[in-house]
């Protein structure tokens, strides 16, 4: 079970990178001095990859979870 932990972990550090790239990517769109609809399209292009990360990042932690639980 101690392969589930570290597979949980791994998924999680991927699901956090796509989190902060988020970030990063609204950021620079927000710079960027976009009209209201030019930023409305790239905030729609990157909200599915921010949600996505975030499920990442929680199917990660749940499989540290139950690693943890069934060692």
């Amino acid at each position: 079970m101690e392969l589930l932990v570290w597979i949980g972990a791994g998924i999680s550090v991927v699901g956090l990178i796509g989190i902060v790239w988020s970030i990063f990517a609204v950021a620079s769109a927000r710079k960027a001095g976009l009209d209201d609809d030019a930023l409305r399209a790239r905030m729609s292009r990157i909200l599915p990859i921010n949600i996505g990360a975030l499920l990442l990042s929680i199917l990660g932690l749940l499989l540290v979870l139950v690693g943890v639980i069934l060692t």
